[in-house]
Order: structure tokens, then sequence, then C-alpha cells
């Protein structure tokens, strides 16, 4: 897969660093909403080993307040504008909003990162606009309700159902990456096993993403705040490499990083 120009083979697991420019984000809302504060944190993750940079416009934590298109517009072209002019390396928008992934990637973004899948009942134009501009995206599981009859089976035909809405509405399957959606629509025990059904997510034939730094699911499991989440984050990465996920979306780069490149080493020490 390209992605911003560069190539992401498919026997790697690459680290996806986030960049909330929001003021409300769950674990570092407020910290790079100023542009200076953000590229230097740009200039951090790269420097730490991000193969991509996630720059997210409005909070996406359970209870979160939704803001107009005009202003996710305003939070977002800017700065992947200035990171593209500044840095090289590939940049991917968090948004499920038609308007501002137009705008997005009109300021130069790679990747789109839509969190309902293109398929946001407001916005039945995303897959076209994906289509229409050639680049990559990442679609990942959600619904309104946490309600399942067969949890794990539902969770399958429901990323299937994503995938099949994609390619038939024209996306090529080379430019999909698929997410378990952690966090999003499950409780604690759906999230763990959503984490474990990475043998499952192996037999589509389109990469994964898994994003579950720092989230509710290891808090509550470990019954940890957010800021002591770096353990539970690392551990879901080691699985995520193992399982032969193709990228982790993470805020620690640098921790997560180690554990990517030793995992490697032991993994393929070998060969």
């Amino acid at each position: 897969m390209i992605i911003g120009g560069k190539e992401f083979r498919p026997n790697k697991t690459y680290l996806m660093g986030i960049l909330n420019v929001t003021p409300d984000s769950f674990s570092d809302g407020g910290k790079y909403d100023d542009i200076s504060a953000a590229l230097f944190h740009v200039e951090k993750m790269i420097e730490d080993g991000a193969d991509i940079i996630d720059v997210g416009g409005e909070s996406t934590r359970p209870g979160y307040v939704k803001i107009s298109e005009k202003e996710e517009i305003t939070r977002v072209t800017d700065t992947i504008s200035e990171i593209k002019r500044r840095f090289d390396i590939p940049v991917s928008l968090d948004t499920y909003k038609t308007p501002v992934a137009k705008a997005g990637i009109n300021a130069g973004a790679d990747l789109i990162n839509d969190i309902w899948g293109a398929m946001h009942r407001d916005y039945p134009d995303m897959a076209a606009l994906i289509r229409d501009s050639g680049v990559p995206c990442v679609l990942m599981h959600n619904k309104e309700k946490d309600e399942y009859s067969d949890y794990k089976q539902d969770l399958i035909n429901e990323l299937k159902m994503i995938l099949d809405h994609a390619i038939k509405e024209g996306i090529p399957s080379d430019k999909i990456i698929l997410d378990p959606g952690v966090g999003f629509a499950k409780n604690t025990e759906e999230n763990l096993m959503a984490l474990n059904l990475m043998d499952e997510y192996r037999k589509f034939p389109v990469p994964f993403l898994i994003g579950a730094s720092r989230k509710s699911v290891i808090g509550n499991y470990l019954n940890l705040p957010v800021d002591e989440r770096l353990e539970g984050t690392l551990a879901i990465t080691a699985l995520s490499v193992i399982k032969g996920m193709n990228f982790v979306r993470v805020h620690d780069i640098k921790e997560n990083r180690r554990v990517i490149d030793m995992l490697g080493g032991v993994l393929n020490g070998c060969n």
C-alpha cells in the first residue's frame, strides 16, 4: 500500500502517531491545539519513529461535544499543510465528515481515517469522496448502540459489510484499511474480545489497524487512570505485532517503537 508516496508493506507493523488539535480529547486535549506546539510534537514523534501522523480536529471520546464542520476545518487544515510543508511523512486526517475530509485532502492529507467506516448517515458521500480523491482510508467499525445478538460473529459480519460497501462504492481494496473500533459501541468485555479476534482479522483481504492507546478498556481492566496506561497499551501493541496487524495508532511513539522493533528482531532473527 502506498500512503503519501511511502510504501507500507503487508508483513510489518507501522506506527500511526496521534495528534489531537482539540481542547477536549480524553488523553491530551488542549496540549497541541496551538500550531507551534503541534509542530513541535510532530517533530518529536518523527524522531521517535512514527510512520504516519494522524491529525484529529474533533474529540471522539465518550460524551464528546460535536463541533461544526467549519470549526473542524479551521482546526485541521493549517496543521496539515504545515506538517506537509516541514516534514516528509504521510499525514492522516481523522474525520467522518465529508466537507472536512475534502478540505483536509486539499490541504495535503494523504489518508482519511473515518470512525464511521464511510457509512455515517449524515455523510453518505464520504465513500465517493475517498474514491474520487484516490487517497487510502481507514474504515472503522462503529454503531449507534452497543447492541449485538452474537457479538463476535456480528463484529466480523459488520466489518465485512463496511468493506463490501467501500468496494461497491468504487474504493479499490488496495486503498482500504479496516479497524475493529476498540472503544466504540463496545463495553470493556467486548473491547477485550475485539482485541482477541486478530486471527480472524488476518483472514480479511485488507490490512488492519488497532487503536487502543490509553483507552478505557485498559483503564477499566487494570483500574488505572489515563496517565498510567502505557504498559497496557504496549501489551496490546506487542500482541498486534505477533498477530500480524499492520498498523497501531498510539500516543507514546518511542516506547511503542521499541516494542515493535524488539519483537521484529525476535520474530525474524532466525531468518
